[in-house]
């Protein structure tokens, strides 16, 4: 189904479920002048539209022990589409891979990588990525300290 534009109120409703997923229905609906039933329709159809990916809790990494994060630049051998898509499907499985994007500039993908610690990092790294045999290069960039990270998206646009 083709996506069309949100239009005000599509933009406040995401807007207010990105700064709290976990409002009700009704809570929602007062916060942006609709009545529930409405409000709850348009919800729905962003949900079924693809608009809203779905709800999760936000975890403080350092809180639940992963306390270790590497951006990593990936060169692969050859960009044809069939290595290509080999490499991005194991990297998607990686659950120590929290983002993936495809790239321009020296490397062809940079990855985010969350663990606990340099050692597992270093399991991650040699057992896991340097394993694939399309992977001809790896940088790896350490995280000292996080600024800012998981914010929600800049929707003034949508106002």
């Amino acid at each position: 189904m083709p996506k069309r534009d949100l239009d005000q109120i599509d933009g406040r409703i995401v807007a207010e479920l990105q700064s709290d997923g976990r409002l009700s229905n009704v809570d929602l609906a007062d916060r942006i002048g609709l009545s529930p039933s409405p409000c709850l329709r348009r919800v729905k159809r962003l949900e079924r539209e693809g608009y809203i990916e779905g709800y999760r809790a936000a975890l403080r990494r350092n809180s639940v022990g992963l306390r270790f994060t590497a951006f990593v630049g990936v060169k692969i051998d050859g960009h044809a589409n069939e290595r290509a898509l080999v490499f991005e499907k194991a990297v998607v499985a990686m659950a120590e891979v929290v983002a993936c994007h495809l790239v321009s500039g020296e490397a062809d993908y940079f990855l985010e990588v969350v663990v606990p610690d340099i050692d597992d990092y270093q399991r991650f790294l040699v057992g896991k990525l340097l394993n694939l045999p399309m992977v001809r290069e790896v940088r790896s960039n350490i995280a000292i300290q996080t600024l800012k990270a998981g914010s929600p998206l800049p929707l003034a646009h949508l106002e």
